[in-house]
C-alpha cells in the first residue's frame, strides 16, 4: 500500500510507501530510487521482509517510543540484516542496541536528514523525526503517536502541559510538512472532531476527503501539517468553535489553554460515535 507517490512536491526519486500492520498500524518506508530506505516504527517484521522481496532494502531504522507495536519488528530485521542501524529514544525499555537520539540531534542516512524533537506526552520519551531528503520536497514528519490526522494520542505517561507543548511544537513546523503518523486512525477520530466543532468547514472537506480514501483501500495518510492546523480540535484549543465546545460540556468556560486541552481529551478519552 503506497500513500503520497502522486502528491505535488514529493521528489520524483522518492517513494513513500505505508506498510500496513497489526489492526490499524503503520510502517512508514521511505525509498530512493536504488531501493535503499528508510523504515520508521516497524512494530512488525513481517511486512518490511515481504517488501524486501520486491526490491527495498533497509538503510536505517528509525524509531519514536518505546512501545511494541511501533518496535517489535526490530529483532526480525536485524535478523536479516545483523548490521542494520537503529535510532531511537533514550529509553531503557528499549532492550536492543541502537544509536540513542534526543531533542535537537541529527540523523543523517545517505541522502536522508532528519531532525530529532523531544515530543513526550503520549510516553515520557517520545521523539519525532522532521525533514527528508536533498531534493526539492516537502518536509516528512514521522511523528509515531503524538499527532495524528484529526486527533493526538493518549497521554499514557505525560501531563496536559507536555502534551500541548508537543503539539504546539509541531503545529509550528511549516505547513506544507506531510504529516505521517502511526496508526490510520483518521475516520475515528473525524467522529470526534465533528462533535465538537462540527461547523468547521476544513473539518468537513477533510472527513470527506478520508472518507473516500478508505472507500477506495488508500491510506488517509499523510495529511499535511496545513490540513492538521485547519482541522484537528487538539491544535485548535483556541478557535471560538472548539472552546464553545467546551464551555457547553462544562457548562462554564475554560480558563485557559491547559485546561482547554485537557479537557478535550478526556472528552475523546470517553467518546463513542
Amino acid at each position: 500500500m503506497e500513500a503520497a507517490l502522486g502528491r505535488p512536491g514529493l521528489d520524483r526519486h522518492m517513494r513513500l510507501i505505508a506498510l500496513p500492520a497489526f489492526e490499524d498500524n503503520y510502517i512508514w518506508a521511505l525509498v530512493d530510487d536504488e531501493g535503499d530506505a528508510l523504515i520508521v516504527d516497524p512494530g512488525d517484521g513481517a511486512p518490511v521482509l515481504a517488501a524486501s522481496q520486491q526490491g527495498l532494502w533497509p538503510a536505517a531504522v528509525l524509531l519514536t517510543h518505546h512501545h511494541n507495536d511501533h518496535i517489535g519488528g526490530v529483532a526480525a530485521l536485524r535478523e536479516r540484516w545483523p548490521t542494520l542501524p537503529v535510532y531511537a529514544p533514550q529509553d531503557e525499555r528499549i532492550g536492543f542496541d541502537a544509536h540513542q537520539v534526543g531533542d535537537g540531534d541529527t540523523v543523517t542516512v545517505k541522502q536522508w536528514r532528519f531532525q530529532v524533537l523531544a515530543v513526550p506526552g503520549h510516553t515520557r520519551s517520545h521523539i519525532a523525526y522532521h525533514g527528508g531528503g536533498q531534493e526539492p520536497g516537502p518536509p516528512l514528519l514521522f511523528c509515531g503517536d503524538t499527532l495524528f490526522s484529526l486527533g493526538c494520542g493518549r497521554m499514557f505517561e505525560g501531563t496536559p502541559v507536555q502534551m500541548l507543548g508537543s503539539l504546539d511544537r509541531l503545529a509550528a513546523l511549516p505547513g506544507q510538512t506531510l504529516v505521517c503518523c502511526g496508526h490510520e486512525y483518521t475516520l475515528a477520530n473525524a467522529a470526534f472532531a465533528l462533535a465538537v466543532d462540527p461547523t468547521n468547514p476544513a473539518l468537513r472537506r477533510r472527513h470527506e476527503e478520508a472518507n473516500a480514501m478508505r472507500q477506495a483501500g488508500r491510506p488517509t495518510l499523510p495529511s499535511t501539517l496545513a490540513q492538521e492546523c485547519q482541522a484537528n480540535p487538539f491544535l485548535r484549543v483556541d478557535s471560538e468553535g472548539v472552546r464553545a465546545a467546551l464551555a457547553h460540556r462544562l457548562g462554564r468556560p475554560v480558563t485557559n489553554q491547559v485546561e482547554a486541552f485537557a479537557e478535550l481529551r478526556r472528552w475523546k478519552d470517553g467518546f463513542r460515535a
